[in-house]
């Protein structure tokens, strides 16, 4: 099931499942900038990444003593157990609450409440993560928002690049085979504003950025200028990914990252892991402009 809301300028659908967005589509000349999915390549089209992101080394954390089996990028990107609380034409309200299922390899109460609304041509997407329990909860959030890209017939990935308002001098962290953050790095961003997309630059996986400066991005056509832009002000990392030969580009706010290579397995010790204390709840947004 679908849901959708519309302003003057887009219209964007959410399905039921992982509240997930579908679509967004410009209302000025009728095109979709979310990837459609393609099995061939990749099924999802913008999951919502919680409470975990990428791999668990040996997919597994603890907690107290106690193992916990976690999937990659966490259990709501794949689950019908969200409830829709609010739909008004220009917003929707979607809940997650913690479960006996998710008790079983999550060990902690809590709900997650996600909420788009559009203004004009701005898309916000907001998280609520709300402690419920009488513990300590850890959590990571992240989104994986995929936009097409080429967006056009004849157009190639090399028409198009990633930029940044503020000059960048940054690593990406290499990605092992088992999903882990490796030891090392490779410098991608030589002081400058400037990422030049290619077929073979995402080879090696997500390119994954913790010392950016900037908190905004755009995805741009190099002769037609920004095409998406993405705020992410409320996100430590951003990861930047595409499955090779496929077409889009996934822009990625995370809160939070994958387990290092040398990570001891303990949920708490995770690098840029949120803590809430019981009671509490914090609210992380990311919005998308369509140019």
């Amino acid at each position: 099931m679908h849901y959708t809301i519309e302003s003057e300028s887009l219209q964007v659908s959410v399905k039921h499942k992982g509240m997930e967005l579908s679509s967004i589509i410009s209302k000025i000349n009728g095109q979709e900038h979310l990837w459609q999915g393609d099995p061939q390549f990749w099924t999802g089209q913008a999951p919502i990444l919680f409470p975990n992101i990428g791999a668990l080394k040996n997919g597994k954390t603890s907690y107290q003593g106690t193992e916990y089996a976690l999937p990659k990028h966490g259990f709501v990107r794949n689950s019908n157990q969200a409830k829709l609380i609010q739909h008004l034409p220009d917003t929707l309200v979607f809940r997650f609450d913690s479960s006996p299922e998710t008790l079983e390899v999550y060990p902690f109460i809590f709900s997650l409440e996600v909420t788009f609304r559009l203004s004009g041509n701005r898309l916000e997407v907001s998280h609520q993560v709300s402690n419920l329990d009488t513990q300590d909860l850890y959590y990571s959030l992240g989104g994986h928002p995929a936009f097409a890209c080429p967006l056009l017939p004849g157009e190639q990935i090399e028409d198009y690049q990633i930029e940044f308002p503020q000059i960048e001098h940054d690593t990406t962290w290499m990605i092992t085979p088992e999903g882990l953050i490796g030891e090392k790095g490779e410098m991608v961003l030589y002081s400058t504003k400037e990422l030049p997309l290619h077929a073979h630059i995402f080879d090696q996986d997500a390119l994954i950025f913790k010392g950016l400066k900037s908190r905004e991005v755009s995805l741009s056509h190099r002769e037609k200028g920004p095409i998406v832009k993405m705020e992410f002000g409320d996100f430590d990392y951003l990861g930047i990914w595409a499955k090779p030969g496929a077409s889009f580009v996934c822009l990625e706010p995370w809160l939070g990252i994958a387990d290092s290579a040398q990570h001891s397995g303990k949920l708490a010790e995770k690098e840029g892991i949120r803590m809430l204390a019981p009671g509490a709840s914090e609210t992380k947004k990311f919005s998308i402009e369509i140019l």
